[in-house]
């Protein structure tokens, strides 16, 4: 029944899943040297997003849509910086193995193996219990963004953007099976 507080209650059985309990990790093929401070620094990510794309069929002046290719969206996280530069200086080198900032060539060659990885986000419940995790494969660094500095700026800890592109995610543990693919 509307208006009755008591209806959502019943609905939100376990109370909701909190966006603050997440941890990312992500597997550097370049340098992992800075692949055990990442779920620590890795401040901000999202659940990945996908569309299902649309074919539009036309017959006598009308369309009908139909569900087309499945495509994949970057997904963005934010990293607290450390004095050491690990993270960044990690990316920064997976980075130029895709393609080196003054010779314009990959240096551990073009195959995907040699530059393409994988990550992981994981949502926990309130419990400390696993409720998700998407897999990201064939994942790679594409935007590294830069770390703003200005002189007023105290009491602040410099932060960066990286957006990442990937092949395909899915949904590989927790307790609410795979989403994907159909199953529960």
């Amino acid at each position: 029944m509307a208006f009755n507080i008591n209806e959502i209650r019943s609905q939100l059985a376990l109370g909701g899943a909190r966006p603050s309990l997440f941890q990312v990790t992500i597997t550097n093929p370049i340098n992992p040297e800075a692949d055990s401070v990442t779920p620590f620094l890795c401040e901000t990510a999202q659940i990945p997003q996908s569309t299902v794309g649309t074919v539009q069929v036309a017959y006598f002046g009308r369309f009908i849509k139909m569900p087309g290719d499945r495509t994949f969206d970057p997904w963005t996280v934010t990293i607290i910086n450390d004095e050491d530069f690990k993270i960044r200086n990690a990316l920064e080198q997976w980075h130029n193995a895709i393609n080196a900032s003054e010779g314009n060539i990959a240096t551990r060659g073009s195959e995907p193996g040699n530059y393409k990885s994988q990550a992981d986000v994981t949502q926990y419940g309130k419990d400390g219990s696993v409720l998700r995790v998407y897999r990201f494969s064939g994942f790679w660094p594409e935007v590294i963004s830069p770390i703003d500095l200005a002189w007023g700026s105290q009491n602040e800890i410099e932060r960066f953007q990286v957006t990442w592109q990937y092949d395909n995610f899915e949904v590989i543990g927790g307790t609410t099976g795979n989403a994907l693919d159909g199953t529960r």
